[in-house]
C-alpha cells in the first residue's frame, strides 16, 4: 500500500517515526512534507497535500502529524472523498478503518509520545474495510452529505 504522510511544525518530531513504521510494515511511504523544521509552516499545507495524493490516487491511505491533529484533520476532512480520522488510541485507528472507512489518519504529536504512536499507526495499516451492509448504508450517507455540500440542498 502507498501512504502519504505530512507533517507540520508540531508533528515534524514524530514524522521520521511514522516513516519507519510504515516501510517496517511493507508499505510504500509517499513523504510531502515537511522535509526541515519550521515553526511558520501551516498544518493545513500538509493535510491538503497528504488529501490530494489520495484524492489522486497516488496513496491509498495517508497520514497526518500536527501538534493536537485536530486542525489537520479538519483541513483534510473539507477535500471530496477524504475520510481523515483523528486517532489517540488503537481502537479508534482499526475501527475507523473497518467501519468508516477512514483513508486519513490524523495524529497530534504533542498529545501521544512515540511509542503509543507507532501502535496506532500500526492498527491503522492493519485494518480494512469491513464492507458489511450497515457500514456501506452508513458511508453512503456520508458521501451524500459530501455530494450536497455547497450545493444549496437543504436534506
Amino acid at each position: 500500500m502507498r501512504v502519504a504522510i505530512g507533517a507540520d511544525h508540531g508533528g515534524y518530531p514524530l514524522k521520521a517515526t511514522i516513516l519507519d513504521v510504515i516501510r517496517a510494515a511493507g508499505h510504500e511511504a509517499i513523504d510531502v512534507g515537511a522535509y526541515e523544521l519550521d515553526p511558520q509552516d501551516d498544518y493545513p499545507d500538509f493535510a491538503i497535500r497528504v488529501g490530494r495524493a489520495v484524492q489522486a490516487g497516488e496513496a491509498e491511505r495517508g497520514i497526518i502529524l500536527c501538534g493536537s491533529g485536530v486542525g489537520a484533520a479538519v483541513a483534510a476532512n473539507k477535500l471530496r472523498g477524504v475520510r481523515a480520522g483523528l486517532c489517540h488510541d488503537t481502537y479508534s485507528a482499526h475501527q475507523s478503518v473497518e467501519h468508516d472507512h477512514v483513508n486519513v489518519l490524523a495524529l497530534g504529536a504533542r498529545v501521544i509520545g512515540s511509542a503509543l504512536a507507532v501502535e496506532i499507526v500500526q492498527a491503522f495499516l492493519g485494518a480494512g474495510f469491513t464492507g458489511e451492509e450497515r457500514h456501506v448504508r452508513r458511508l453512503s450517507k456520508v458521501q451524500a452529505l459530501e455530494e450536497a455540500w455547497g450545493k444549496g440542498a437543504d436534506e
